[in-house]
């Protein structure tokens, strides 16, 4: 260890839970983890054993080759090698950022992102850090990377964040195992969680009483000191499994076992939480390890209820007293919501969609784009916003042959609010900010029958594309939050239909279309 508090050769008397993790022979190995635990250090140990040791070629797997890789290699493989000379000696070509060589044997360092760079590369041995910001779509695809090796294992971790996603969803098919120990007064096997080992001497954030705050035992209750913890933890800590038998090993542990946080920082971060959705999604994915959706972040059957008219879903609407809006999510099927609109005579221009009433009067599935040409003289259209990709070709195909009644649309990283901006590079296409208008679209779910009627006739899929959004809350690296919708256990197709057609209304009425304008110089 090149820096920190544990400067010096590797040890385990600060955290035990590692041991057993080092040496670990399944074949798949899945860490649901809190921030700080070693987890990685574990990763980086195991890859250099395979390296030195049984001559194996290593994948190592991050979100993002750029910056992840270069941080990487920077901040964990280039200290390691400085100090530790058998390291330094050990790879003879260390300058190419995502390849490095030892002798014949070779750690491949790459982003998740890049399907490209995961292709033709065997290799036997494959640590994925941070599952939960890889792309998800693109980890079946890296597994494959081992399927020729008669030896293989892999090894993934993470910070989690909500139910079966992720690093969750892979940690729910292993032993899930957890980390217990004797305590050091009554000798009764515990396991520190929160909030039952945990007692919160203050009463808020600013009470200096909280610095009083303390670890106890849930049997005996008697307060347990940081030092005493340290020490029961190296003599009688042991993983055990919540699935014994299950092939996949899985390894959960809290930061209320850390050496270097205290029990009153553990009692800060949750007054904090109760202050700010941000830190109430810090407080459980990364203090505790636990999943969690924060209250309201997430559609479910009771808001979708309160939503539901006396109407059915019609086969044609030709009455035009009301601007109509079909929005249209592409993939392997053609999943389309129209919505009917009613506008109040006193409603701002500057946000008509904070102002108007939403029907969904139809929604839907098709195969072909040709079939959204009926459903677009059938409900007399009035605007169409459709998915432009994965079917760039086809939707474009279909925007020209709808011109001056739709567009094609991109989710974009540029775009700041519910602002339509004008797609530069490609003609009649419009760019957008993904979380506002999904604040927008899913809002009006959330908000009720004012908002968004609902038919009548609903079936399960519609109901579960709409609960499978989930708005998480992180902070970026000034402490201002974030928000962003990540899917959860389902597909989500309606949802995207749903917000396309919300995003249709102020393009129906001639509104809301900017346009980026260049200066020539």
């Amino acid at each position: 260890m090149g820096s920190g508090s544990f400067v010096g050769p590797w040890k385990f008397d600060y955290h035990p839970w590692l041991r057993d993790m080092h040496i670990s022979d399944a074949e798949m190995n899945v860490g649901q983890k809190s921030a700080q635990m070693g987890y990685t250090e574990t990763l980086l140990n195991v890859v250099f054993y395979k390296i030195d040791i049984e001559k194996t070629d290593c994948l190592y797997l991050l979100p993002a080759s750029h910056p992840d890789a270069r941080d990487f290699s920077a901040s964990r493989f280039d200290p390691a090698l400085e100090s530790s000379n058998h390291l330094k000696l050990m790879f003879s070509d260390v300058k190419n950022l995502g390849h490095k060589r030892a002798g014949t044997t070779n750690l491949y360092i790459r982003g998740s992102r890049s399907k490209s760079g995961l292709k033709s590369i065997p290799v036997g041995f494959i640590a994925f850090d941070e599952v939960d910001e890889m792309e998800q779509d693109n980890i079946p695809l890296a597994m494959e990377r081992t399927a020729g090796q008669l030896k293989k294992s892999v090894w993934m971790i993470s910070t989690p964040r909500i139910d079966n996603k992720g690093i969750n969803k892979y940690y729910r098919q292993t032993t899930q195992e957890h980390f217990f120990f004797k305590c050091p007064h009554c000798s009764k096997r515990i396991e520190l969680l929160f909030p039952d080992c945990l007692k919160i001497t203050g009463d808020h954030l600013l009470d200096p009483k909280i610095y009083d705050s303390f670890y106890f035992c849930t049997e005996c209750k008697h307060p347990i000191t940081q030092e005493e913890k340290r020490i029961a933890l190296a003599l009688s800590g042991h993983w055990i499994p919540t699935h014994p038998g299950v092939r996949a090993r899985g390894f959960h542990v809290n930061q209320l076992y850390s050496p270097t946080i205290k029990p009153y920082e553990i009692a800060e971060a949750f007054f904090r939480a109760q202050q700010d959705q941000a830190d109430e999604q810090e407080f459980y994915n990364s203090k505790l390890g636990l999943t969690h959706v924060v209250d309201g972040a997430q559609i479910d059957e009771t808001m979708i209820e309160a939503c539901k008219g006396t109407f059915k879903r019609c086969s044609e609407f030709k009455d035009g007293r009301f601007y109509v809006t079909m929005g249209v999510d592409v993939g392997k099927w053609l999943h389309y919501e129209i919505d009917m609109w009613t506008i109040p005579q006193n409603a701002s221009a500057n946000d008509i969609n904070a102002h108007a009433h939403c029907k969904v009067i139809n929604y839907g599935k098709c195969v072909n784009f040709t079939e959204l040409d009926d459903l677009m003289r059938k409900f007399k259209v009035n605007f169409c916003v459709i998915d432009a990709n994965p079917e760039k070709r086809k939707a474009e195909e279909f925007v020209k042959r709808h011109y001056g009644r739709s567009r094609m649309c991109f989710y974009s990283n540029n775009v700041k609010g519910r602002t339509l901006i004008a797609t530069q590079t490609v003609e009649d296409a419009v760019s957008v900010d993904r979380v506002s208008w999904l604040d927008q679209s899913l809002g009006r779910i959330k908000a009720g029958k004012d908002r968004i009627s609902l038919p009548v006739d609903l079936d399960m899929e519609y109901r579960n594309h709409m609960q499978a959004l989930v708005r998480i809350y992180e902070k970026d690296a000034d402490g201002n939050p974030l928000g962003k919708y990540i899917n959860g256990s389902s597909a989500d197709h309606y949802a995207h239909a749903r917000n396309y057609a919300e995003i249709a209304l102020p393009l129906a009425i001639g509104q809301g279309v900017s346009h980026n304008i260049k200066s020539v110089i």
